[in-house]
Protein backbone atom coordinates (compact mmCIF):
# COMPACT_ATOMS: atom_id res chain seq x y z
CA UNK A 1 0.00 0.00 0.00
CA UNK A 2 2.82 2.42 0.93
CA UNK A 3 4.60 1.55 -2.32
CA UNK A 4 1.44 2.38 -4.33
CA UNK A 5 1.06 5.78 -2.58
CA UNK A 6 4.73 6.57 -3.23
CA UNK A 7 4.45 5.66 -6.93
CA UNK A 8 1.26 7.71 -7.25
CA UNK A 9 2.94 10.78 -5.65
CA UNK A 10 6.03 10.27 -7.83
CA UNK A 11 3.93 10.09 -11.00
CA UNK A 12 1.95 13.19 -10.00
CA UNK A 13 5.14 15.11 -9.31
CA UNK A 14 6.70 14.10 -12.63
CA UNK A 15 3.51 15.09 -14.51
CA UNK A 16 3.42 18.48 -12.78
CA UNK A 17 7.07 19.01 -13.62
CA UNK A 18 6.50 18.17 -17.27
CA UNK A 19 3.55 20.58 -17.37
CA UNK A 20 5.63 23.38 -15.87
CA UNK A 21 8.53 22.64 -18.22
CA UNK A 22 6.19 22.68 -21.25
CA UNK A 23 4.67 25.98 -20.11
CA UNK A 24 8.15 27.43 -19.70
CA UNK A 25 9.19 26.35 -23.18
CA UNK A 26 5.98 27.78 -24.66
CA UNK A 27 6.52 31.06 -22.84
CA UNK A 28 10.10 31.23 -24.06
CA UNK A 29 9.09 30.80 -27.71
CA UNK A 30 8.80 34.14 -29.53
CA UNK A 31 5.43 35.26 -30.88
CA UNK A 32 4.77 34.72 -34.59
CA UNK A 33 6.50 37.43 -36.58
CA UNK A 34 5.18 38.79 -39.88
CA UNK A 35 7.80 39.55 -42.51
CA UNK A 36 6.32 42.56 -44.27
CA UNK A 37 7.28 44.15 -47.57
CA UNK A 38 10.07 46.75 -47.29
CA UNK A 39 8.78 50.14 -46.13
CA UNK A 40 5.55 48.82 -44.64
CA UNK A 41 5.12 49.54 -40.92
CA UNK A 42 5.50 46.37 -38.83
CA UNK A 43 2.54 44.27 -37.71
CA UNK A 44 2.39 44.99 -33.98
CA UNK A 45 0.09 42.11 -33.04
CA UNK A 46 -0.02 39.20 -35.55
CA UNK A 47 -3.13 37.87 -33.83
CA UNK A 48 -4.95 41.18 -34.40
CA UNK A 49 -3.73 43.39 -37.22
CA UNK A 50 -6.44 45.87 -36.15
CA UNK A 51 -4.74 46.41 -32.78
CA UNK A 52 -3.51 49.88 -33.74
CA UNK A 53 -6.96 51.19 -34.77
CA UNK A 54 -8.30 50.62 -31.26
CA UNK A 55 -9.85 53.54 -29.37
CA UNK A 56 -7.09 55.55 -27.76
CA UNK A 57 -4.49 54.82 -30.46
CA UNK A 58 -4.87 58.19 -32.17
CA UNK A 59 -1.68 59.71 -33.59
CA UNK A 60 -0.89 62.97 -31.79
CA UNK A 61 -0.71 64.99 -35.02
CA UNK A 62 -4.07 63.58 -36.15
CA UNK A 63 -5.82 64.17 -32.82
CA UNK A 64 -5.94 67.92 -33.49
CA UNK A 65 -7.88 67.50 -36.76
CA UNK A 66 -11.51 68.61 -36.88
CA UNK A 67 -13.95 65.92 -35.74
CA UNK A 68 -16.21 65.59 -38.75
CA UNK A 69 -18.09 63.17 -41.01
CA UNK A 70 -17.37 63.85 -44.69
CA UNK A 71 -20.14 62.66 -47.02
CA UNK A 72 -19.69 62.60 -50.83
CA UNK A 73 -23.03 63.04 -52.58
CA UNK A 74 -22.81 61.34 -55.96
CA UNK A 75 -25.72 63.06 -57.73
CA UNK A 76 -25.47 66.56 -56.25
CA UNK A 77 -21.68 66.68 -56.85
CA UNK A 78 -20.83 68.00 -53.41
CA UNK A 79 -19.68 66.99 -49.94
CA UNK A 80 -21.81 67.37 -46.82
CA UNK A 81 -19.87 67.89 -43.58
CA UNK A 82 -21.45 66.69 -40.33
CA UNK A 83 -20.41 67.65 -36.82
CA UNK A 84 -21.02 64.42 -34.85
CA UNK A 85 -21.27 66.35 -31.59
CA UNK A 86 -24.39 68.20 -32.77
CA UNK A 87 -25.56 65.71 -35.43
CA UNK A 88 -25.93 68.65 -37.80
CA UNK A 89 -24.59 69.43 -41.29
CA UNK A 90 -22.21 72.34 -40.66
CA UNK A 91 -20.77 72.76 -44.16
CA UNK A 92 -21.35 71.75 -47.76
CA UNK A 93 -19.07 72.41 -50.72
CA UNK A 94 -18.92 71.57 -54.41
CA UNK A 95 -16.34 69.11 -55.73
CA UNK A 96 -15.95 67.33 -59.08
CA UNK A 97 -18.50 65.23 -60.95
CA UNK A 98 -19.90 62.12 -59.25
CA UNK A 99 -17.95 62.05 -55.99
CA UNK A 100 -17.80 58.41 -54.86
CA UNK A 101 -15.56 58.13 -51.77
CA UNK A 102 -13.64 60.27 -49.29
CA UNK A 103 -10.26 58.58 -48.85
CA UNK A 104 -7.70 59.28 -46.07
CA UNK A 105 -4.15 59.45 -47.46
CA UNK A 106 -1.47 56.96 -46.39
CA UNK A 107 0.20 59.63 -44.21
CA UNK A 108 -3.19 60.73 -42.75
CA UNK A 109 -2.58 64.34 -43.75
CA UNK A 110 -5.12 64.67 -46.59
CA UNK A 111 -8.64 63.46 -47.31
CA UNK A 112 -9.14 62.83 -51.03
CA UNK A 113 -12.56 63.01 -52.71
CA UNK A 114 -12.67 60.65 -55.70
CA UNK A 115 -14.79 62.27 -58.44
CA UNK A 116 -14.89 59.77 -61.31
CA UNK A 117 -17.18 61.72 -63.69
CA UNK A 118 -19.04 58.63 -64.87
CA UNK A 119 -19.12 58.22 -68.65
CA UNK A 120 -16.85 61.24 -69.13
CA UNK A 121 -13.11 61.94 -69.23
CA UNK A 122 -12.87 64.81 -66.73
CA UNK A 123 -12.47 62.92 -63.47
CA UNK A 124 -10.71 64.65 -60.56
CA UNK A 125 -9.40 64.21 -57.03
CA UNK A 126 -10.30 66.97 -54.57
CA UNK A 127 -8.06 67.29 -51.48
CA UNK A 128 -9.59 68.26 -48.12
CA UNK A 129 -7.40 69.64 -45.33
CA UNK A 130 -8.54 67.77 -42.20
CA UNK A 131 -7.24 70.58 -39.98
CA UNK A 132 -9.69 73.09 -41.48
CA UNK A 133 -12.25 70.86 -43.19
CA UNK A 134 -11.90 72.91 -46.38
CA UNK A 135 -11.23 71.66 -49.93
CA UNK A 136 -8.27 72.63 -52.10
CA UNK A 137 -7.90 72.79 -55.91
CA UNK A 138 -8.91 69.60 -57.67
CA UNK A 139 -6.36 67.53 -59.62
CA UNK A 140 -7.36 66.01 -62.99
CA UNK A 141 -7.20 62.20 -62.76
CA UNK A 142 -8.70 59.66 -65.13
CA UNK A 143 -11.70 57.75 -63.72
CA UNK A 144 -10.90 57.75 -59.97
CA UNK A 145 -13.80 55.61 -58.78
CA UNK A 146 -11.92 54.55 -55.66
CA UNK A 147 -8.42 54.86 -54.26
CA UNK A 148 -6.05 52.82 -52.11
CA UNK A 149 -2.38 53.04 -51.13
CA UNK A 150 0.40 50.48 -51.31
CA UNK A 151 1.34 49.34 -47.78
CA UNK A 152 4.75 51.04 -48.07
CA UNK A 153 3.08 54.38 -48.86
CA UNK A 154 5.03 54.90 -52.08
CA UNK A 155 2.04 54.81 -54.41
CA UNK A 156 -1.61 55.70 -54.51
CA UNK A 157 -3.66 53.08 -56.37
CA UNK A 158 -6.42 54.78 -58.32
CA UNK A 159 -9.10 52.25 -59.22
CA UNK A 160 -10.16 53.18 -62.74
CA UNK A 161 -13.30 51.06 -62.74
CA UNK A 162 -14.56 51.90 -66.22
CA UNK A 163 -11.21 50.94 -67.76
CA UNK A 164 -10.66 47.76 -65.68
CA UNK A 165 -7.32 49.22 -64.66
CA UNK A 166 -5.24 50.13 -61.62
CA UNK A 167 -3.22 53.34 -61.92
CA UNK A 168 -0.25 53.65 -59.57
CA UNK A 169 0.35 57.34 -58.84
CA UNK A 170 2.55 59.55 -56.71
CA UNK A 171 0.65 59.77 -53.39
CA UNK A 172 1.26 63.53 -53.09
CA UNK A 173 1.08 64.95 -56.64
CA UNK A 174 -0.96 62.11 -58.20
CA UNK A 175 1.43 62.01 -61.16
CA UNK A 176 1.12 58.67 -62.98
CA UNK A 177 3.84 56.11 -62.16
CA UNK A 178 2.49 53.04 -63.99
CA UNK A 179 -0.73 51.27 -64.95
CA UNK A 180 -1.87 47.68 -64.58
CA UNK A 181 -4.64 46.27 -66.75
CA UNK A 182 -6.97 43.81 -65.00
CA UNK A 183 -8.91 42.68 -68.08
CA UNK A 184 -11.01 39.95 -66.47
CA UNK A 185 -12.23 42.18 -63.61
CA UNK A 186 -15.33 43.99 -64.85
CA UNK A 187 -16.39 46.59 -62.30
CA UNK A 188 -13.14 46.53 -60.32
CA UNK A 189 -13.71 48.69 -57.26
CA UNK A 190 -12.92 47.57 -53.66
CA UNK A 191 -9.78 46.00 -52.21
CA UNK A 192 -8.04 44.61 -49.15
CA UNK A 193 -4.39 43.81 -48.46
CA UNK A 194 -2.70 40.71 -47.06
CA UNK A 195 -1.26 40.92 -43.55
CA UNK A 196 2.30 41.16 -44.94
CA UNK A 197 1.41 43.62 -47.73
CA UNK A 198 2.56 41.36 -50.55
CA UNK A 199 -0.74 41.08 -52.36
CA UNK A 200 -4.24 42.53 -52.54
CA UNK A 201 -7.64 41.13 -53.45
CA UNK A 202 -9.80 43.40 -55.62
CA UNK A 203 -13.51 42.75 -56.17
CA UNK A 204 -14.95 42.63 -59.68
CA UNK A 205 -18.54 43.79 -59.16
CA UNK A 206 -19.83 43.07 -62.65
CA UNK A 207 -17.77 39.92 -63.16
CA UNK A 208 -18.74 38.08 -60.00
CA UNK A 209 -15.12 37.38 -59.13
CA UNK A 210 -12.00 38.50 -57.31
CA UNK A 211 -8.65 39.50 -58.77
CA UNK A 212 -5.44 38.78 -56.86
CA UNK A 213 -2.72 41.38 -57.42
CA UNK A 214 0.96 40.82 -56.64
CA UNK A 215 1.94 44.23 -55.25
CA UNK A 216 5.67 43.51 -55.31
CA UNK A 217 5.76 42.51 -58.97
CA UNK A 218 2.70 44.64 -59.82
CA UNK A 219 1.02 41.91 -61.82
CA UNK A 220 -2.22 39.92 -61.85
CA UNK A 221 -1.75 36.56 -60.10
CA UNK A 222 -5.16 35.08 -60.82
CA UNK A 223 -8.94 35.30 -60.54
CA UNK A 224 -11.52 33.56 -58.37
CA UNK A 225 -15.10 33.14 -59.62
CA UNK A 226 -17.52 33.29 -56.69
CA UNK A 227 -20.53 31.00 -56.39
CA UNK A 228 -24.19 32.04 -55.99
CA UNK A 229 -24.08 34.43 -58.98
CA UNK A 230 -21.86 36.85 -57.08
CA UNK A 231 -21.76 40.66 -57.22
CA UNK A 232 -18.87 41.32 -54.80
CA UNK A 233 -18.45 44.67 -53.09
CA UNK A 234 -16.32 45.57 -50.07
CA UNK A 235 -13.65 43.19 -48.76
CA UNK A 236 -11.85 43.05 -45.38
CA UNK A 237 -9.29 40.72 -43.84
CA UNK A 238 -9.70 38.78 -40.58
CA UNK A 239 -7.74 40.07 -37.56
CA UNK A 240 -5.22 37.22 -37.81
CA UNK A 241 -4.80 37.65 -41.56
CA UNK A 242 -5.95 34.09 -42.26
CA UNK A 243 -8.99 34.80 -44.45
CA UNK A 244 -10.80 37.58 -46.29
CA UNK A 245 -14.48 38.52 -45.88
CA UNK A 246 -16.14 39.55 -49.16
CA UNK A 247 -19.52 41.30 -49.15
CA UNK A 248 -21.73 40.22 -52.02
CA UNK A 249 -24.77 42.27 -52.96
CA UNK A 250 -26.43 39.63 -55.11
CA UNK A 251 -25.74 36.66 -52.84
CA UNK A 252 -26.97 38.56 -49.76
CA UNK A 253 -24.08 37.70 -47.51
CA UNK A 254 -20.35 37.46 -46.97
CA UNK A 255 -18.02 34.98 -48.64
CA UNK A 256 -15.00 33.71 -46.71
CA UNK A 257 -11.94 33.42 -48.93
CA UNK A 258 -8.47 31.97 -48.38
CA UNK A 259 -6.37 34.66 -50.02
CA UNK A 260 -3.12 32.70 -50.12
CA UNK A 261 -4.79 29.81 -51.97
CA UNK A 262 -7.31 32.08 -53.72
CA UNK A 263 -10.12 29.72 -52.77
CA UNK A 264 -13.69 30.20 -51.51
CA UNK A 265 -14.10 28.34 -48.21
CA UNK A 266 -17.39 29.55 -46.72
CA UNK A 267 -20.41 31.85 -46.83
CA UNK A 268 -22.33 33.76 -44.14
CA UNK A 269 -25.88 34.95 -45.03
CA UNK A 270 -26.58 38.47 -43.74
CA UNK A 271 -29.23 40.42 -45.65
CA UNK A 272 -30.36 41.87 -48.95
CA UNK A 273 -27.74 43.89 -50.83
CA UNK A 274 -24.70 43.16 -48.66
CA UNK A 275 -22.27 45.98 -49.35
CA UNK A 276 -19.93 47.61 -46.76
CA UNK A 277 -17.66 45.94 -44.16
CA UNK A 278 -16.18 47.64 -41.07
CA UNK A 279 -14.24 46.05 -38.16
CA UNK A 280 -15.01 47.15 -34.63
CA UNK A 281 -12.34 49.15 -32.80
CA UNK A 282 -11.32 46.11 -30.73
CA UNK A 283 -11.06 43.89 -33.80
CA UNK A 284 -13.64 41.44 -32.42
CA UNK A 285 -16.64 42.20 -34.65
CA UNK A 286 -17.34 42.94 -38.30
CA UNK A 287 -20.21 45.33 -39.08
CA UNK A 288 -21.93 44.44 -42.36
CA UNK A 289 -24.08 47.00 -44.18
CA UNK A 290 -26.94 45.37 -46.09
CA UNK A 291 -28.20 47.95 -48.57
CA UNK A 292 -31.65 46.38 -48.94
CA UNK A 293 -31.50 45.87 -52.71
CA UNK A 294 -29.66 43.40 -54.95
CA UNK A 295 -29.48 46.02 -57.70
CA UNK A 296 -27.03 48.86 -58.38
CA UNK A 297 -29.85 51.38 -58.14
CA UNK A 298 -32.61 50.89 -55.60
CA UNK A 299 -35.70 52.58 -54.25
CA UNK A 300 -35.75 54.45 -50.93
CA UNK A 301 -37.12 52.75 -47.86
CA UNK A 302 -35.78 49.31 -48.71
CA UNK A 303 -35.14 46.39 -46.35
CA UNK A 304 -31.79 47.77 -45.22
CA UNK A 305 -30.06 46.45 -42.12
CA UNK A 306 -26.71 46.00 -40.40
CA UNK A 307 -25.44 42.55 -39.39
CA UNK A 308 -22.79 41.99 -36.72
CA UNK A 309 -20.41 39.08 -37.37
CA UNK A 310 -18.24 37.70 -34.60
CA UNK A 311 -14.75 37.19 -36.06
CA UNK A 312 -13.99 34.31 -33.67
CA UNK A 313 -17.06 32.20 -34.51
CA UNK A 314 -17.69 33.55 -38.03
CA UNK A 315 -21.39 33.79 -37.17
CA UNK A 316 -23.95 36.62 -37.18
CA UNK A 317 -24.66 37.54 -33.57
CA UNK A 318 -27.06 40.45 -34.18
CA UNK A 319 -29.01 42.15 -36.97
CA UNK A 320 -30.16 45.77 -36.72
CA UNK A 321 -32.92 46.81 -39.16
CA UNK A 322 -33.18 50.43 -40.29
CA UNK A 323 -36.47 51.74 -38.81
CA UNK A 324 -38.87 52.62 -41.59
CA UNK A 325 -36.57 51.05 -44.16
CA UNK A 326 -33.36 52.35 -45.62
CA UNK A 327 -30.21 51.71 -47.64
CA UNK A 328 -27.05 51.54 -45.45
CA UNK A 329 -24.07 51.61 -47.77
CA UNK A 330 -20.56 52.75 -46.83
CA UNK A 331 -18.83 54.57 -43.96
CA UNK A 332 -16.83 53.73 -40.86
CA UNK A 333 -16.78 53.55 -37.08
CA UNK A 334 -16.30 56.54 -34.75
CA UNK A 335 -12.90 56.96 -33.09
CA UNK A 336 -14.20 55.60 -29.79
CA UNK A 337 -16.07 52.74 -31.47
CA UNK A 338 -19.50 53.67 -30.14
CA UNK A 339 -21.11 54.81 -33.40
CA UNK A 340 -21.21 53.21 -36.84
CA UNK A 341 -21.64 55.92 -39.49
CA UNK A 342 -23.13 54.82 -42.82
CA UNK A 343 -24.50 56.61 -45.85
CA UNK A 344 -28.13 55.92 -46.77
CA UNK A 345 -27.47 55.60 -50.50
CA UNK A 346 -31.04 55.72 -51.84
CA UNK A 347 -32.59 57.73 -49.01
CA UNK A 348 -30.35 60.85 -49.06
CA UNK A 349 -29.51 60.47 -45.39
CA UNK A 350 -26.65 59.39 -43.13
CA UNK A 351 -27.22 56.85 -40.36
CA UNK A 352 -25.54 57.12 -36.96
CA UNK A 353 -25.94 53.65 -35.41
CA UNK A 354 -25.23 52.94 -31.74
CA UNK A 355 -22.87 49.91 -31.73
CA UNK A 356 -24.17 48.76 -28.33
CA UNK A 357 -27.89 48.84 -29.02
CA UNK A 358 -28.32 49.22 -32.79
CA UNK A 359 -30.36 52.40 -32.28
CA UNK A 360 -30.42 54.51 -35.45
CA UNK A 361 -30.38 58.29 -35.92
CA UNK A 362 -30.80 59.87 -39.36
CA UNK A 363 -29.30 63.09 -40.76
CA UNK A 364 -30.45 64.56 -44.08
CA UNK A 365 -27.60 65.23 -46.59
CA UNK A 366 -27.23 65.71 -50.37
CA UNK A 367 -28.36 63.51 -53.25
CA UNK A 368 -27.18 59.89 -53.21
CA UNK A 369 -24.55 59.86 -50.46
CA UNK A 370 -21.89 57.21 -50.98
CA UNK A 371 -18.47 56.45 -49.42
CA UNK A 372 -18.38 58.69 -46.35
CA UNK A 373 -15.42 58.82 -44.00
CA UNK A 374 -15.22 59.46 -40.27
CA UNK A 375 -12.35 61.72 -39.20
CA UNK A 376 -10.09 61.61 -37.29
CA UNK A 377 -9.54 57.90 -36.73
CA UNK A 378 -7.03 55.92 -34.66
CA UNK A 379 -4.25 54.19 -36.57
CA UNK A 380 -0.73 54.61 -37.93
CA UNK A 381 -1.38 54.74 -41.68
CA UNK A 382 -4.20 54.40 -44.21
CA UNK A 383 -4.56 51.81 -46.96
CA UNK A 384 -7.31 53.94 -48.49
CA UNK A 385 -11.03 53.57 -49.23
CA UNK A 386 -13.16 55.16 -46.47
CA UNK A 387 -10.47 54.68 -43.86
CA UNK A 388 -8.91 51.20 -43.94
CA UNK A 389 -6.36 52.07 -41.27
CA UNK A 390 -3.83 49.84 -39.54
Amino acid sequence: MKRRRFCRRLFTGIAAGVTLLSAGIAAAQPARQIETVPGMPPVVDPANLYSEIAAGHMRSDVATDLTRIYVPNRRSNDVSVIDPATMQVVDRFKVGLNPQHVVPSWDLKTLWVTNNAEGRTDGTLTPIDPKTGKPGPSIPVDDPYNMYFTPDGRSAIVVAEAHQRLDFRDPQTMALQSSLAVPECAGINHAEFSIDGRYALFTCEFGGRLAKIDLVGRKVVGYLKLTKGGMPQDVRISPDGAVFYVADMRAGGVFIVDGDKLAEIGFIPTGAGTHGLYPSRDGAKLYVANRGSRHVHGAPGGKGSVSVIDFATRKVEATWPIPGGGSPDMGNVSADGTVLWLSGRFDDVVYAIDTASGEVKKIRVGSEPHGLTVWPQPGRYSLGHTGNLR
